[in-house]
């Protein structure tokens, strides 16, 4: 493989491991290059999480080094999107691709649209101090994002985002943080199951991860510098970008 491959693959790691932290969807940056070098798609999918779980070490050490949240404020909601994760990278579900990219672009485009004209949800949390309460909605919804994210990964940032701002009154930045620490531990459950299956290209993978974890480094450095405001404008570019992506193509 040539030398400029292996670079484009880093940079797009640092680009994907930028927006994955401040938002989501990266991995739709990484899983088409990947599938474009070479790799069968689902060894793609496999691949990315090995970057997806490099990139989150380094942003749950950053915001946790700044005392942006404590391990005990959101740990529960690890276990149902671990759960979920497991299912949805163990089960073989027989869907119409091109339907399910329609399905997520609209549900990205309705969350700009609160993102743009309900601002003060984001902005101004519910409840910003506390720890989020286990309620049986919230296991079924981090449940269901869980197998999301296990499935396909892309996007699943968003709806993690959501979950925690809409659902469970947590301000963008503490929630970015609680976002990468349950992206972290679902991660690690899903590459389990892809190992397994022999869907991982390890020399890819740590490459693209080097450069997940600069993009993650430089992302948690402009969270805690600029704030809330600055990551919903940085979500809304992202999901109107990435919902549009999917409804058109």
């Amino acid at each position: 493989m040539e030398w400029w491959i292996y670079l484009l693959v880093v940079l797009a790691g640092v680009a994907a491991g930028f927006i994955n932290t401040l938002a989501g969807s990266g991995s739709l940056l990484t899983l088409p290059l990947l599938i474009f070098i070479g790799l069968p798609a689902n060894v793609a999918n496999g691949t990315n999480r090995i970057g997806i779980l490099m990139q989150s070490m380094v942003a749950v050490g950053r915001f946790k080094q700044k005392k942006v949240f404590e391990w005990s404020d959101g740990l529960w909601l690890t276990i149902p999107a671990g759960l979920g994760a497991v299912l949805g990278a163990l089960v073989a579900v027989d869907l119409n691709e091109v339907l399910m990219n329609r399905i997520i672009g609209i549900l990205l485009v309705f969350m700009f649209f609160l993102l743009l004209f309900e601002p003060e949800k984001w902005l101004k949390p519910k409840n910003p101090d506390s720890r989020i309460r286990f309620t049986p909605f919230r296991f079924i919804v981090f449940f269901v994002i869980g197998i999301y994210g296990g499935f396909i990964q892309a996007g699943v940032g968003f709806f993690l985002l959501a979950g925690l701002v809409l659902g469970a009154g947590m301000d963008l930045v503490r929630s970015n943080a609680l976002k990468v620490l349950i992206t972290m531990v679902f991660t690690i459950l899903a590459l389990v199951v892809f190992i397994i299956n022999g869907q991982v290209d390890f020399k890819l993978g740590i490459i693209m991860g080097i450069g997940n974890m600069i993009g993650a480094w430089i992302a948690t450095s402009v969270a805690l510098k600029h704030g809330a405001s600055f990551i919903r404008w940085v979500l809304l570019i992202c999901v109107l970008a990435f919902g549009l992506k999917l409804l058109i193509w």
